[in-house]
């Protein structure tokens, strides 16, 4: 899979989830090859959430490093008027939206459903569902704002646990089995108008996230999820060159489709 080159008009995207991880390669992806990026990510913790979610620091130092390509927007997915101020910085600062980016995401568990809190579910399907659905609300009327003949991109991030169940995480595999159907629907409701809608499945990747996966198994460290793909571990930087790509126009053929970027994990 390759890229359009960084010579290529220039494209413009709202990433969500873009402080760390997965969100902040697709940035870093996105910008080497000539992409305007808006940042957004919520830089606080969630209290219903067991782990240290990203800082402003850290989308701060994300947008430095490309300071005419990237601009940091403070944003909680769950907040659709947040992220249609995203949308409108997009469009005024860079002239247009080509691609969406709904990358923010949660992970909570570590007990069977009946035994979890209610609020462990509300956060999962906050963030990693409404979260997307708030994203398309905000991003596909200025995705269908650009003229025609379109090549605008809606991708989401799920998880391979969309595919098959994983112990002590079914509220995790439900909000993640929403979004592929979330994107299936969306790609139906654009059918015709040169807007393509996908997900990307990453397996265990090596970010925060999954060092608090770890922590819901009671493993020592996350490398214990190795043993459960066929390539070892991902770096994030192998999924986003996956979600990159499906954000360029080389992926017209695709559509209401799961890309499984898992390294073998549902092989």
């Amino acid at each position: 899979m390759t890229d359009e080159p960084a010579s290529a008009q220039r494209r413009v995207a709202v990433v969500t989830g873009a402080a760390r991880g997965i969100g902040a390669a697709t940035v870093r992806r996105l910008v080497g090859n000539g992409w305007r990026v808006v940042a957004v990510d919520r830089c606080a913790d969630d209290p219903r959430v067991p782990y240290p979610l990203a800082t402003r620091a850290d989308l701060e130092s994300l947008a430095a490093g490309h300071p005419d390509a990237v601009l940091d927007f403070v944003a909680d997915v769950q907040d659709v008027d947040a992220l249609r101020e995203a949308v409108a910085l997009a469009e005024q600062r860079f002239g247009g939206l080509d691609a969406a980016v709904a990358a923010a995401g949660v992970i909570a568990g570590g007990k069977p459903l009946w035994e979890a809190p209610a609020t462990e579910w509300e956060a999962l399907f906050g963030v990693c569902v409404t979260g997307v659905a708030n994203l398309a609300r905000a991003a596909i009327p200025a995705l269908l704002r650009q003229e025609e003949p379109r090549s605008g991109r809606f991708v989401a991030v799920a998880s391979s646990a969309a595919h098959r169940g994983l112990l002590h995480l079914a509220g995790y595999n439900a909000a993640k089995h929403a979004v592929v159907g979330l994107v299936k629907g969306l790609a139906h409701d654009l059918a015709g108008t040169g807007i393509c809608v996908t997900a990307v499945s990453p397996g265990s990747t090596r970010t925060a996230m999954l060092e608090a996966s770890a922590q819901l198994y009671d493993l020592p460290s996350a490398d214990e999820f190795a043993t459960h793909q066929l390539t070892g571990l991902l770096d994030p930087d192998e999924v986003a060159a996956a979600v990159s790509w499906l954000c360029s126009p080389d992926s017209s053929a695709l559509t209401g489709t799961v890309l499984h970027a898992d390294g073998g994990f549902t092989a």
